[in-house]
């Protein structure tokens, strides 16, 4: 098994996902609201929320990176995923989120955003992470300009309107990332 590092924000946890978060990820993937902007936009079972789970911890195993649980310092509350993804098919390395419906609009997002980008410049010397965000998504795209992306190009992305942010490391460099 991968060692999935552990990342601490002023006040996030990011950890591996396991089992203990699957009642509550499966919950936020049930939400219309949470997945409207993921995938096909469509809810997931638990069955499918499961499999979900399995293929964000294998992106590990497979790439050297991936999502982790988001959770608060304070508690170990559960608010969510954010990470690094470059599956199959995908356009090149990119910075994804998602948040429990209660937890959205407290910059959680920006928060684990700024810490998976200096995990990708620092730890996997990426030379660039994108974000896909589907236009009517106005809150993620506000969250990909906070993080410092830049708005680069418009795409069908699976048969969706995509605007792709671009970011880059404080001093660009040109190695491969190791993810990806």
């Amino acid at each position: 098994m991968i060692d999935i590092p552990v990342i601490e924000t002023a006040r996030l946890r990011l950890t591996a996902l396991t089992e203990r978060h699957f009642d509550d990820y499966a919950a936020m993937l049930a939400d219309p609201a949470s997945t409207r902007w993921i995938g096909d936009g469509q809810p997931l079972d638990r069955t499918n929320a499961w499999r979900s789970l399995a293929m964000l911890l294998g992106h590990w195993q497979l790439r050297g990176c991936g999502m982790w649980a988001l959770e608060l310092k304070g508690s170990g509350e559960f608010v969510g995923r954010a990470g690094l993804m470059h599956p199959e098919g995908w356009p090149d390395l990119e910075l994804g989120w998602m948040l429990k419906p209660e937890h959205r609009h407290h910059g959680y997002a920006t928060e684990a955003g700024m810490a998976v980008l200096d995990f990708a410049w620092h730890h996997l010397h990426a030379p660039r992470v994108i974000s896909l965000v589907r236009v009517g998504n106005e809150a993620s795209d506000r969250v990909a300009e906070r993080l410092g992306g830049e708005h680069i190009d418009d795409m069908d992305f699976y048969g969706s309107d995509t605007h792709v942010f671009a970011y880059y490391p404080p001093h660009r460099e040109t190695r491969r990332a190791a993810c990806g």
